[in-house]
């Protein structure tokens, strides 16, 4: 709510100043247009999103960052194509822009092409400016992990706790990791690091501590797990997973 206010204020500003350009004008208009785009696109109003959007692209034609909201839109909406345009002529129009490379990094991992999403990573975390690194690192690390790249993933991964320790992602996709790697007690280490962040563990989550538990013979561990993924989630398909024994 307090971005929201912001934005009003910002607008009442422009509004009382005479001297402001005309181009700039339109710039300004277009940045909180393309702001409020990103407010209802985190509130799911993907429609009136769009339309603040549009709005913004009518100020400005080439404000880069309202082509990185839409792509995100359209990626909500599943409507691929016009997403990746979108991502692509935002990066024409602003090749440094790291939220955009990381978004389009993500949209990518997540249509299956996890290979090209590495670079986009990459080039978010080139720009010093970025605000955060950690977040590409992660993104970086799952879709390497999602490709099979477990080396690189757990570097990625890595790097993302140097600069951000306690991450829960990167914890608990270096608890995976090496989990699939039979390293059990490291398994373990991050895993026990991840519930003392976390007092609400998923189903997903509870599972894999039971069978990491179950991997380095800490029977009572076990339990625990257990009994919380039975209270907590009685119909989830780990939760019936765990009660045929496999």
């Amino acid at each position: 709510m307090s971005k929201l206010i912001a934005v009003v204020f910002f607008i009442g500003l422009l509004a009382g100043c005479g001297t402001t350009s005309e181009n700039a004008r339109s710039s300004a208009s277009a940045k909180v247009h393309t702001e409020l785009a990103g407010l209802y696109y985190e509130r799911v109003q993907y429609g009136i999103a769009l339309d603040e959007i549009a709005q913004a692209l009518k100020a400005d034609p080439d404000y880069a960052p309202a082509y990185g909201v839409r792509g995100l839109v359209n990626m909500a909406l599943r409507e691929d194509k016009e997403a990746e345009e979108d991502f692509r002529k935002g990066l024409r129009l602003d090749k440094l822009d790291s939220n955009m490379h990381n978004n389009y990094g993500w949209f990518l991992c997540q249509r299956g092409r996890e290979k090209e999403s590495i670079p986009q990573f990459l080039a978010a975390l080139k720009n010093p400016l970025y605000g955060t690194p950690g977040l590409a690192y992660l993104n970086a690390g799952l879709c390497s992990k999602k490709a099979g790249d477990y080396k690189d993933a757990e570097e990625f991964l890595q790097k993302a706790l140097v600069v951000q320790p306690g991450m829960p992602q990167a914890l608990l996709g270096l608890a995976e990791l090496n989990f699939i790697n039979a390293d059990y007690a490291a398994a373990r280490q991050y895993f026990a690091k991840l519930s003392e962040k976390n007092d609400n563990l998923t189903a997903e989550q509870l599972w894999l501590g039971v069978r990491i538990q179950r991997k380095v013979g800490d029977r009572n561990s076990e339990a625990s797990y257990s009994i919380q993924l039975r209270k907590r989630y009685p119909d989830a398909k780990e939760t019936q997973m765990m009660m045929r024994g496999e």
